[in-house]
């Protein structure tokens, strides 16, 4: 049957084939993925955004983000919301936000809400929502397993990459990197640190988004160490990291919090590059020690794995990646399942997607 999908992304962050966070990548490809197969996709995105359907642009917030231009913005997403379900034919909504509890739909229409980041960063009334027809999903194992119990939590979908358009071959360079939002969660100081430990140079990319906390880390940690040794690139589209990860010696992932993913670990593996990583979360699942990278315990672990990154085999990371973290799965998944939502206004059974699709009972909402 032909759908029609709402997708709703984070108020505070664009999406498009360069966005910077993981949540609004995986919403690009899944935009892109419904319009493929012929379904009709709406995406409701801050203004800037670039999508493959229909973009329901809300207006951008300027200035730094605080907790009132948050309440700004939610505000935004719920006349949007209201909007398009009285504009078009909506089968499902698909919310991506942190705070997407802020702006649910009412109820009527099965609703399913990815959750990109660690559990304990959504407040506890998310796992058990009083709005019929709500579902959770979780993109790692790793993540699932850290949530508390929820009647309407499905089985994780993993998040994919598209590994065909990273698959370049470059000379490997005398460098390493870092790459992802710049904020004190991700530890970049402790792989800055590292590099220097082992004397070799770090090249940083990602964003600084306009949170306090966030350019105060910048200012605080990252600027001081940057120099002649070490350089922050800013952030990186789809082709220009290609070619700076395919380049560099190892990607360092020095994650202080559980990740729930690692989009920039797969990329790194799609691109040829070793993965060196804290055991934090997915990271411990998606970087086969020994083989595809190194997981380490602290800032000296580290150090010493840049050097022994050189041995590892370029081609069995780029198989890894194939093989693990398809995009094509992802995307095959996540329509299955949106298909089986919207053929039901309430749920009593949902479908239990791994690699084989099978009906599991599940308690829901009422």
């Amino acid at each position: 049957m032909r759908l029609t999908v709402l997708n709703v992304a984070y108020p505070l962050a664009p999406v498009g084939p360069n966005s910077v966070g993981g949540a609004e990548q995986v919403l690009t490809h899944l935009d892109a993925a419904l319009v493929c197969a012929g379904h009709q996709s709406l995406v409701i995105a801050r203004e800037g955004s670039r999508t493959a359907g229909t973009l329901l642009a809300v207006p951008k917030v300027e200035g730094v983000l605080s907790d009132e231009t948050r309440r700004w913005a939610q505000h935004q997403q719920r006349m949007a919301i209201e909007k398009a379900l009285g504009q078009w034919p909506v089968d499902l909504v698909h919310l991506h936000g942190i705070d997407f509890h802020e702006y649910l739909p009412p109820p009527g229409l099965p609703v399913l809400a990815t959750l990109h980041l660690p559990p304990e960063w959504y407040p506890a009334e998310v796992f058990r929502l009083p709005r019929p027809g709500t579902f959770l999903n979780c993109v790692s194992p790793a993540q699932r397993r850290a949530c508390p119990p929820c009647a309407g939590l499905l089985r994780e979908i993993e998040n994919g990459i598209p590994t065909e358009a990273l698959a370049g071959h470059h000379a490997k360079r005398r460098f390493v990197m870092a790459l992802g939002r710049i904020c004190p969660e991700k530890g970049f100081h402790i792989a800055m640190d590292a590099a220097t430990r082992a004397g070799i140079p770090l090249l940083l990319a990602g964003k600084v988004f306009a949170y306090p906390s966030h350019q105060r880390y910048f200012e605080q940690e990252i600027k001081p160490r940057l120099g002649r040794l070490h350089r922050f690139l800013g952030p990186l589209g789809l082709e220009r990291k290609r070619r700076w990860l395919s380049a560099a010696r190892c990607l360092l992932v020095p994650s202080l919090v559980p990740e729930t993913s690692s989009l920039v670990a797969m990329e790194a593996l799609a691109c040829g590059t070793p993965v060196i990583a804290f055991r934090a979360g997915a990271l411990a699942d998606i970087v086969e020690s020994g083989k595809t990278g190194f997981l380490v315990q602290n800032e000296q672990e580290m150090s010493a794995a840049i050097t022994a990154a050189g041995s590892l085999d370029r081609d069995a990371c780029r198989e890894s990646a194939r093989t693990r973290f398809s995009l094509g799965q992802m995307a095959k998944q996540y329509l299955e399942m949106y298909e089986h939502l919207a053929g039901k206004k309430v749920a009593a059974e949902v479908f239990a997607l791994g690699n084989t699709p099978r009906k599991e009972s599940v308690s829901c909402a009422p």
